[in-house]
C-alpha cells in the first residue's frame, strides 16, 4: 500500500490534496481487489486470454477511480 503515501505525503504539503480517511479506505479497497484479480487472473488464466482479462480488469480499476474522482457519467464522487 505504499501506492496510499504518496497522497497522504502530499496532503501534509499543499491544500490541494484534500483526502479524508474514507478516500483512503475506498482507495485502498480497489488496489486491493484490483491486485488480488490480477493475481488471479495471472495464476489460473491461460496465456491467450489472460491479456484481454487482465486489461479488463485495469480498465475497470481506471475507470472506478476517475468516477469517483471527478465523475464522468455518474455523480459518484466529488
Amino acid at each position: 500500500m505504499g501506492l496510499l503515501l504518496i497522497p497522504f505525503i502530499a496532503g501534509l504539503f499543499t491544500a490541494e490534496v484534500n483526502w479524508s480517511v474514507s478516500d483512503f479506505i475506498v482507495m485502498g479497497g480497489l488496489l486491493y481487489i484490483t491486485g488480488n484479480a490480477l493475481l488471479v487472473i495471472f495464476r489460473y488464466i491461460k496465456r491467450p486470454a489472460r491479456f484481454i482479462a487482465a486489461s479488463l480488469v485495469l480498465l475497470m480499476f481506471f475507470y472506478s477511480w476517475v468516477e469517483l474522482a471527478v465523475g464522468v457519467l455518474f455523480n459518484l464522487g466529488s
